[in-house]
């Protein structure tokens, strides 16, 4: 007996799994999604979700720099803001991904020339506001010993709201789409609010 091939017919089990690939690039960032939004709903993460009163520079951090860091950063550059983006492991001078250079024109965005830098490679400045991808991220730069307040979740800006911003490293085409788009909802909503504070990071 052989598989029904016809256009339609993939079961239930696999169309639940293109859905959560598209949508969360794999069951554990499903599994990591709600956990985000779970300690949100439980006020744990409280002191990622705020903005200092004076923001000079906006640092998007992931973990490789050659995706989600790399991607937001040009964004907000795109926006007149001053920033930069870092990696909490990478290697310095490493370019973008090519899957993330061939996503990121679909939103106005070239990657072509990004070089990433590792945190190690990072000198914090007075007024820099580091945004992070994930919890976890956000609770290793805080260990790190920066002033408080200057870590934050950059998915809390996302519309809709998602906390959990799953590497889309090594991940589907589509997957890279729905990452792109939550990462430039969230930098054009916090660079909103970021305006209409006044803050020094936006130049124009």
């Amino acid at each position: 007996m052989t598989a029904d091939m016809t256009p339609g017919s993939s079961s239930p089990a696999a169309r639940l799994r293109s859905v959560i690939n598209a949508n969360h690039g794999t069951w554990r960032g499903l599994v990591r999604t709600g956990l985000a939004q779970g300690e949100f709903a439980l006020g744990r993460i409280d002191p990622f979700l705020q903005l200092p009163a004076q923001v000079q520079r906006l640092v998007f951090v992931c973990l490789g720099n050659i995706n989600r860091s790399a991607f937001a950063d040009q964004v907000a550059r795109s926006l007149g803001v001053h920033s930069c983006s870092i990696g909490l492991s990478t290697s310095t001078g490493a370019p973008a991904t090519p899957l993330a250079r061939q996503t990121a024109p679909g939103f106005g965005i070239d990657l072509a020339t990004h070089r990433a830098t590792d945190l190690t490679d990072y000198r914090h400045q007075p007024g820099d506001l580091l945004l992070a991808m994930e919890v976890r991220h956000a609770h290793r730069l805080a260990a790190r010993g920066l002033p408080a307040g200057s870590v934050a979740l950059l998915g809390h800006w996302a519309a809709p709201h998602r906390i959990h911003l799953h590497d889309p490293h090594t991940l589907s085409p589509a997957y890279f789409r729905t990452c792109f788009t939550l990462i430039d909802s969230a930098v054009h909503g916090l660079v909103r609010n970021l305006r209409d504070a006044d803050h020094p990071c936006v130049r124009t």
